[in-house]
């Protein structure tokens, strides 16, 4: 056992809302306070002083200069199983190319499928263990990882393994999750349809043989696969016993009601939902999460994340990083900007940062500083928790501590 401290403030993110917004008064700060570790998890919370008499045993960890203490950040939506770039096609989309127009001069998803099929999977481990690293240093502790630049069977379980042996390199959690159904395979000669049933036939059973993964997700939108196929493949994975995540409403409504539908955990980009979708994730219980970073790599508008929160959905926010749309990999910036453009609190942003993302990802022990759960945690060098936002990213974590081990 230890204790951690004296912090000069703590936010532990507790008593607060899984729905709805936030107001910034109803954060708890505790001043001059420690956490007390053991296990892995969280013994207690508190004033540092009052901690140092009720667990006067515990092995002191002492804590100097002013800094401020968050639970470790989940950035619950990311591609970082990759090999290649795609700054070609950023170039080219600057410049005012359409994304159909860059599929067809050889970019987009496609490239990135051929780059990753092309890598090893002790590459593709290394090259996302990297990213994960980088991630961590970041103070986010928890990140999902997604596959969707194989699609194949063969290709798809290549990325899976890489990401599984990526988790045993990086102190960080990875939660992996299954995006072959991201787009129909330009090799594959046959129909979008066929292409899902293809997966059920034969990838999802061989990653439940190999526990490779618990979760499932699809793209869904006019340029991947449309409701009816993937209403099907996402009825078929939940009997096989997946989770199930989508990727909605990014450039046209529909995919969200699909999600809210098939009790998605989550619904991930909505950019393009309107008031008819805001008010479906507001009475469902599938999480609504925000990509900033997609917006910001292709230029359009951003989830409505105040109107999401001000009909009552759960909202999270995450980084999307992606060789393609979003390959800034920086989720605190994104969260920030994010907030100034939709006029959140802070305490808005935080939550989507911590517990409410842990809830698109089904983890329940993590994003909040309090008894019994992982000690995930992250501090920064400063006597104010504004100052993260007001920075704009701009303020990186002084210390890291992944289930309380110190990491940074």
């Amino acid at each position: 056992m230890k204790l951690i401290g004296p912090f000069y403030q703590i936010i532990p993110m507790q008593g607060l809302p899984l729905k709805g917004p936030i107001a910034d008064e109803q954060l708890h700060i505790i001043i001059n306070g420690g956490v007390v570790v053991a296990h892995g998890r969280i013994t207690a919370v508190g004033d540092f002083e009052i901690l140092a008499k009720t667990y006067p045993a515990a092995e002191m960890q002492n804590i100097s200069g002013k800094q401020i203490l968050l639970p470790g950040f989940i950035d619950c939506h990311t591609h970082i199983c990759f090999a290649g770039n795609r700054a070609r096609d950023y170039a080219l989309r600057v410049s005012g190319k359409s994304y159909l127009d860059i599929a067809k001069a050889g970019g987009g998803i496609w490239d990135s499928v051929v780059q990753t099929r092309r890598a090893a999977q002790q590459e593709l481990a290394q090259l996302t263990a990297l990213r994960a690293d980088r991630l961590l240093r970041q103070g986010i502790t928890t990140i999902e990882v997604k596959s969707g630049y194989g699609l194949d069977t063969p290709h798809e379980l290549n990325m899976l393994r890489a990401i599984a042996q990526a988790n045993e390199e990086t102190v960080a959690d990875l939660v992996p999750t299954c995006l072959a159904a991201h787009i129909t395979p330009h090799d594959f000669a046959d129909t979008p349809a066929a292409y899902l049933q293809h997966l059920v036939r034969t990838l999802l059973p061989a990653i439940k043989q190999e526990k490779l993964a618990n979760r499932v997700d699809i793209f869904v939108e006019d340029t991947a696969f449309g409701i009816t196929d993937a209403e099907a493949y996402v009825l078929a994975a939940r009997e096989l016993g997946f989770s199930v995540t989508v990727h909605a409403d990014q450039f046209t409504p529909g995919g969200s009601a699909l999600a809210v539908r098939s009790g998605a955990l989550s619904a991930d980009h909505l950019e393009a939902s309107g008031e008819g979708e805001i008010g479906l994730l507001a009475r469902s219980d599938t999480v609504a999460v925000a990509l900033p970073g997609a917006s910001l790599g292709l230029g359009m508008g951003f989830t409505p994340a105040r109107r999401l929160l001000d009909a009552g959905a759960c909202v999270a926010i995450a980084s999307d990083w992606n060789p393609g749309s979003a390959p800034m990999g920086e989720l605190l910036t994104q969260a920030a900007i994010l907030g100034a453009y939709e006029k959140l609190s802070l305490a808005e942003t935080l939550a989507g940062l911590t517990y409410r993302a842990g809830r698109a990802l089904a983890l329940e022990d993590r994003g909040r500083l309090e008894a019994g759960l992982l000690a995930d945690m992250q501090a920064y060098s400063t006597d104010d928790y504004r100052d993260l936002f007001y920075n704009q990213g701009a303020l990186k974590p002084s210390m890291v501590w992944k289930n309380g081990n110190r990491t940074v």
